[in-house]
């Protein structure tokens, strides 16, 4: 057996596209920009970054739904290309949104459909299909139709249907997107039962607390390039000797505060945020003690209205990669 679930090895992809009134100039552009990262089997790996990043593209070539422009991928310890029929039959892809399933069926209609596309002996399917909508919480709406469930159910259905043919490896897509704090966390509970049924997954996602709660690793993608790949804690270890101070700010009084942050070192960073009431500072800082004590003539004063530090959060870790303070 293959030690990975996924091997990705300088994957390249560039799209062409003809533009002008007789689309005769022909553009390219490079969406993938030699990837490379494994998945050990067993693992919930998660892939991250802005809309735009190439993760998405990233997913489609390691699923067979586009062939890649150069380098290669074996998934299962098959060539995603030479053995694109093989891969399929081993791997499961939940969509997210609407998209893949039909409104107007039930979820049992929706389910025995999928089973026969993947050609499941109609017993197994018998027996599968209450089982799968049980263990994604939907046993007793197996008979509404799919236009009458919420987002989450939604997306629980789909991943019934990525389990229809008991696939090892999953590739989920941003599957709590859209949906209610209840329905995400059930959904997480969801996928954390998957892995300890021993399936292999990977997660794309926008949220990091989401991240930083399943994920055992994390690569994060920027314009089509692999930038940080580690585990949550290792990511946040980076600049792990930071620490965040918020404070929130009098209108029109920012600037005299940010006076006085000047004489700081360039370590320490400053982001202004001056669209609402009241306005903030959030300062990243290793020395929170000495900013505190600059800031502190101003506690009892009208310019300062609130306080906060905090050690850095994995969403701290991510802004500060994409922005290219640590790419």
């Amino acid at each position: 057996m293959d030690q990975f679930a996924i091997e990705a090895i300088h994957l390249n992809k560039t799209f062409h596209s003809r533009q002008g009134f007789f689309k005769r100039r022909l553009k390219s552009t490079l969406a993938v920009e030699d990837v490379s990262f494994t998945v050990e089997r067993g693992e919930l790996f998660g892939l991250l970054g802005p809309n735009g990043a190439g993760k998405t593209t990233t997913v489609k070539m390691l699923t067979t739904l586009l062939l890649p422009t150069a380098g290669t991928a074996n998934v299962l310890g098959m060539d995603v290309v030479k053995q694109t029929a093989e891969v399929r039959r081993h791997i499961g892809f939940a969509f997210s949104g609407s998209r893949g399933l039909y409104n107007r069926l039930t979820a049992i209609q929706n389910l025995r459909y999928f089973a026969e596309l993947y050609a499941l002996d109609p017993e197994v399917s018998r027996k599968r299909i209450p089982e799968l909508l049980e263990r994604m919480g939907l046993g007793d709406r197996g008979d509404d139709r799919v236009e009458t469930y919420s987002s989450g159910m939604v997306q629980r259905l789909h991943i019934a249907r990525a389990m229809l043919h008991d696939p090892e490896l999953l590739f989920l897509d941003e599957p709590t997107v859209g949906i209610d704090p209840v329905g995400s966390r059930e959904l997480r509970q969801i996928i954390k039962d998957l892995i300890s049924l021993g399936k292999t997954i990977l997660l794309t996602t926008h949220y990091m607390a989401e991240a930083e709660e399943l994920c055992g690793r994390i690569a994060i993608i920027k314009k089509g390039k692999i930038v940080a790949l580690d585990s949550p804690d290792a990511l946040k270890r980076r600049i792990s000797g930071d620490s965040i101070i918020e404070a929130s700010i009098k209108a029109h009084q920012a600037q005299a505060l940010l006076d006085q942050l000047k004489s700081m070192d360039e370590k320490t960073s400053i982001e202004w945020r001056n669209s609402a009431e009241p306005e903030m500072l959030s300062i990243r800082t290793p020395e929170p003690a000495r900013v505190i004590e600059l800031l502190s003539p101003y506690l009892n004063s009208e310019h300062i209205l609130g306080l906060e530090v905090r050690n850095q959060t994995l969403e701290d870790v991510y802004v500060s990669i994409i922005q290219g303070e640590e790419a």
